[in-house]
């Protein structure tokens, strides 16, 4: 923010969103977000009334009762219980969208939300917030989403909140690729300079496979059109950082080599290379019919139903 960027949303996992502290800075920084909530997180359907002042014939008991405050009649419920027991969710019906394509096919979640007040660090409701459940289809998984973006509010649609909503795993894949190929993982130091040397030099690293597997993707459009003749499930698929670091891996120690051993090198992790592409290829057609053949099964037909791609 400092440096001049913003962004239309916050997204993040349930260890922040169960964070109500984290939530109210946000809210105080005049920050929109779309974060994911544990089953317990707490609010209301309906804005509770809150009590400013003790009542003139209140009768004193035990300790002074700290204001403001909410009336008694209207706990505070948590958001599984709210799903299971409320009109407000038993009597709406679930809308399926299609909420992204991975490579096993496409995901379809159904969903449904209401206007929620979520509870503040200090107890009391905060201003009007969406709450959206989402539930797997093929698996049942249900998911909780609480954002201070309401959908038809201010410009805010549902389907937009959901694309914020699960854009995360983005971001996780690219700490899984950076642990798993870089070694963002394989550090044994001490002191936090250290440990930002580390960082650095593994986000650099991945920032480079990232640019090159990009610019060859590009650049094999061409190629990938003239193999448009060829079997869906023996064409290449694209570059993966795990192949951009190999390829490197295999560049720079090949570099002192004769020029016979290096291009033998060369054509050696090339072939290596095309295996593993075509092999990736068939596994995510494969992946893709089967899950289409289960969603068809069950009535979904991911072409015809609400799109958040």
């Amino acid at each position: 923010m400092a440096n001049g960027i913003s962004v239309w949303a916050w997204t993040f996992d349930e260890l922040y969103g169960r964070d109500s502290k984290f939530l109210d800075a946000l809210e105080l920084q005049k920050q929109q977000f779309v974060g994911e909530v544990p089953c317990d997180f707490h609010g209301w359907l309906q804005k509770p009334r809150v009590l400013r002042r003790a009542a003139k014939n209140e009768r004193k008991k035990g300790r002074n009762k700290k204001y403001p405050r909410v009336a008694r009649k209207r706990p505070a419920s948590e958001v599984r219980n709210l799903l299971r027991y409320s009109p407000v969710f038993r009597e709406q019906r679930w809308q399926r969208y299609r909420i992204k394509d991975t490579d096993r096919g496409p995901s379809v979640w159904e969903v449904k939300w209401s206007v929620f007040w979520r509870k503040t660090a200090a107890g009391l409701p905060s201003r009007r917030h969406g709450l959206i459940v989402a539930r797997n289809v093929l698996t049942g998984e249900v998911k909780y989403f609480v954002s201070n973006r309401v959908p038809g509010e201010r410009g805010a649609t549902l389907r937009r909140l959901l694309q914020v909503a699960f854009r995360r795993w983005s971001v996780e894949s690219c700490f899984r690729e950076a642990k798993e190929e870089l070694g963002l993982d394989h550090y044994e130091v001490r002191g936090w300079r250290c440990i930002h040397r580390h960082f650095y030099l593994t986000h650099l690293s991945h920032l480079f496979c990232a640019r090159i597997r990009q610019e060859y993707d590009q650049s094999e459009s061409e190629s990938l059109e003239r193999l448009a003749d060829e079997p869906e499930d023996q064409q290449p698929d694209r570059l993966t950082v795990e192949q951009v670091r190999s390829a490197t891996n295999v560049w720079l120690s090949s570099a002192d080599l004769p020029p016979s051993a290096r291009r033998a090198r060369y054509q050696k992790e090339l072939d290596i290379q095309e295996y593993y592409q075509r092999r990736n290829r068939q596994a995510r057609t494969s992946h893709t019919k089967t899950r289409v053949a289960r969603l068809l099964a069950m009535g979904i037909d991911p072409e015809r139903i609400k799109s958040c791609i």
